[in-house]
């Protein structure tokens, strides 16, 4: 332009200091220069009077500088004049407003607008004191009629009023949000009240945010974590309302929602894998087998499994369902249930609670991060209960399939899915509540018999710990003699873990050996085993040396396998009374008043008077008085025992048994059985006395066992009298008996 006229146009950019075509905008105003006033600073202050608007046509760059073509905008007025009124009055309203609320705006401004009758002057007005962007100003410069200038000044003002009124609340709550004492605060809780008027959020709202958002929660899970978060915004982050509520939201976001592991369905390599790890166990291992089988083939459709495997210690009840994931590719967590009895410690905390923290269960699935884990739940039978609650039966709802799809943990508080979750639990017994085991599919894991220890040493045991111990296989070298040995005269158990000890304790000697000695190698054998292991703990294969009157050999099942009894009878001079002793249970101290009851049914018929009952006391003793002993198998060995005290007959040594008796002289059935025989083939009996009825049971008997033991089924108390006495007993003839056979043979002489 010439003489002291200018174009002004804004940039799209401020911070370009040498703006192109495409960064200015085209539409501009013609301007007059009314003063110019040079700074200190070398910048100049330019004070200019708008003329009319433009609109450049044609930008050229012509000496680092940018011309251009113009053409004059004309704007229109086509308003009517009741409809400008209407308009003009609105907004110079909400502009008074805003300048009430604005107060670095000069109110002499007002009565300017009053003046002011154009509509287009009163708009331009308004839009150089509002307090807007750049492009906002800009967007009311290229508007071109006054219509719809005033009706987009009017939503601008709206929009910065609201601003202004958010602006004022939000420093009214943080004022009252905070105490005298915490005036250091105030802009930190200022800034989180804009943060929560705008929309944003800090850093660690941000980052939990994007976690929710991110993870596969439940549509329940989601709503009560969003609504905690939005608590959590309010609180000041130091509080410790704000940490609780803080690690909720953690627990939630550690869990594995809809987040499965592929599982490998190959029966095949299940099997390879229970093989490998396993020597032996081939009926337990056949049934996992079945169990993954149904598991893969109903996969779809699985409600959840629940394995429990019951036997003695140390027959590798926990290896097994390690071996299960293994073999499944799932992952693998343990949850020791021994000794537990706060039922809180399955289900969780209630939240009002300081330092609550979610139950076992959910702990087990965060530790997991998947949904479909093995879970392990050991020594389930050993929970106990008291005034806190029953945690066996809070474990209900986490075993049952048809509810453990909504299990609901009292720290979370909503429902959570565990149908995919493969369940197994050991236990040395199923002495445990009957609700619980009948969610339960138990799978027995029997004794190991000593050719199984033998090859369990030397494939698994051995090899384990020569790593453990840094030893190679060429300097120690153990016979399999010397394993039989140790399984004979060092160890008495169902499972391989005192084997296990010994054999570690033998390969710490051999290091310290090969240290101080410099030797290459370490011979072991059964000839200096002594001298790694000291003296023999047991004696293997010796029973009694003669036959004893009074003293019976039973068999019972204890949580360590099977075991056996010598119980001792003794008779006294006395009232008739009966005394049992050595700890034991209620079931064993009836099986000894039965046993008596039916002897004294019976005593003319095996030579026992019935006088003896009242001038004499009985005495039955259980040896190892320490260790407590019950169970419903010691009935027929307690009755032996007490009618070879009785009649002065001795008990055969080699002979065991095992079996509940009635009143009528029955001999009821028993359970394990193996572990019995077991018991018995270690201690060096050679017969073995059981109900006939557990004959079916021999089919799980190793053939070794059945070809070593006598096996001798027995269906009345009669037979095992015949088998275990030494000699038959005489029975009594009454005198009266005596004189009607006496009479009965006179009347048949006459006869004849």
């Amino acid at each position: 332009m010439s003489g002291n006229k200018i174009i002004l146009v804004a940039q799209k950019d401020p911070n370009q200091d040498h703006p192109k075509q495409g960064e200015i905008f085209r539409i501009g105003v013609v301007s007059k220069i009314l003063q110019v006033l040079r700074l200190q600073n070398a910048n100049l202050k330019i004070l200019v009077e708008g003329l009319e608007k433009v609109k450049l046509t044609k930008i050229t760059e012509q000496n680092g500088f940018l011309q251009s073509s113009v053409t004059v905008i004309a704007e229109e007025i086509i308003g009517k004049e009741d409809e400008l009124v209407i308009l003009q009055r609105s907004a110079r309203e909400q502009f008074e407003e805003y300048v009430k609320l604005n107060k670095r705006i000069n109110t002499e401004v007002l009565s300017t607008l009053s003046k002011l009758s154009d509509p287009l002057a009163f708009c331009d007005t308004i839009s150089a004191h509002l307090m807007l962007p750049v492009d906002k100003k800009q967007e009311v410069l290229e508007i071109n009629n006054d219509v719809k200038k005033l009706e987009r000044l009017i939503s601008l003002i709206a929009y910065e009023i609201e601003f202004f009124k958010a602006d004022k609340r939000i420093k009214t709550k943080v004022r009252t949000q905070i105490e005298k004492n915490q005036k250091d605060y105030y802009l930190n809780e200022q800034l989180k009240a804009i943060h929560k008027e705008l929309g944003d959020e800090e850093d660690e709202i941000s980052r939990l945010s994007e976690r929710i958002s991110k993870s596969k929660l439940s549509k329940e899970a989601k709503q009560k974590v969003e609504s905690e978060l939005r608590k959590l915004k309010t609180l000041n982050s130091a509080s410790s309302e704000a940490n609780v509520i803080r690690n909720y939201i953690e627990w939630f976001l550690d869990l594995p929602w809809k987040k499965y592991t592929t599982c490998k369905n190959s029966l095949k390599y299940a099997q390879e894998i229970l093989d490998e790890e396993h020597y032996g166990l081939t009926k337990v291992k056949e049934r996992i087998i079945e169990f993954l089988a149904v598991s893969m083939r109903s996969q779809a459709n699985s409600k959840g499994s629940i394995i429990c495997l019951v036997g003695p210690p140390g027959v590798g009840k926990t290896s097994l369902a390690r071996s299960i994931a293994h073999a499944t590719g799932r992952a693998f967590v343990k949850v020791s249930l021994g000794g537990l009895r706060d039922e809180t410690e399955i289900k969780g905390h209630r939240r009002t609670y300081v330092a609550a923290m979610p139950g076992k269960i959910i702990q087990a699935m965060k530790k997991a991060k998947t949904s479909n884990p093995v879970i392990l739940l050991d020594e389930i039978e050993k929970m106990g209960y008291d005034f806190r609650g029953d945690p066996s039966s809070a474990l209900l709802e986490v075993l049952d399939p048809e509810q453990n799809r909504v299990y609901s943990d009292h720290y979370l508080e909503v429902e959570y899915d565990l149908s995919k979750v493969l369940f197994v639990a050991t236990a040395n017994t199923l002495n445990m509540q009957r609700p619980l085991l009948d969610r339960l599919e138990v799978i027995r894991v029997s004794s190991y018999t000593d050719d199984e220890k033998a090859q369990i040493a030397m494939k698994y045991l051995v090899p384990k710990q020569l790593v453990e111990h840094g030893l190679k296989f060429e300097e120690v070298k153990i016979s399999d003699g010397c394993v039989r040995d140790i399984i004979h005269y060092y160890t008495r158990e169902s499972g391989v873990r005192d084997l296990d000890r010994s054999i570690a304790k033998i390969m710490r000697k051999v290091v310290t050996q090969l240290l101080l000695s410099k030797v290459d190698h370490i011979e072991i054998s059964s000839a200096n085993l002594s001298s790694f292991l000291g003296v023999r703990k047991f004696t293997f294969g010796e029973i009694e040396k003669k036959n004893s009157i009074g003293v019976a050999v039973g068999l019972a099942y204890t949580e360590v396998g099977g075991d056996l009894l010598e119980i001792e009878s003794v008779v006294l001079h006395g009232k008739g009374h009966v005394k049992s002793t050595g700890k034991l249970g209620d079931v064993m101290k009836e099986s000894a008043q039965t046993a008596l009851s039916y002897i004294r049914s019976i005593a003319p018929s095996i030579g026992i008077s019935p006088e003896i009952f009242k001038e004499k006391d009985i005495h039955v003793h259980v040896p190892e008085g320490a260790i407590p002993k019950d169970g419903p198998s010691a009935g027929i060995a307690i009755c032996t025992s007490i009618v070879s005290a009785l009649t002065g007959i001795p008990v055969n040594r080699t002979v065991a048994m095992t079996g509940e008796i009635t009143l009528r002289g029955n001999v009821l059935p028993i359970g394990g059985l193996k572990e019995k025989l077991l018991a018995a083939l270690r201690g060096g009996v050679k017969t073995v006395i059981i109900p006939k009825d557990n004959v079916k049971d021999l089919e799980d008997i190793p053939q070794n066992v059945k070809d070593v033991l006598e096996i001798k089924p027995v269906e009345i108390v009669d037979e095992v009298l015949k088998i275990v006495l030494t000699k038959k007993p005489k029975p009594l003839v009454p005198e009266k008996s005596v004189c009607v056979e006496k009479k009965s043979q006179k009347i048949l002489a006459k006869a004849h």
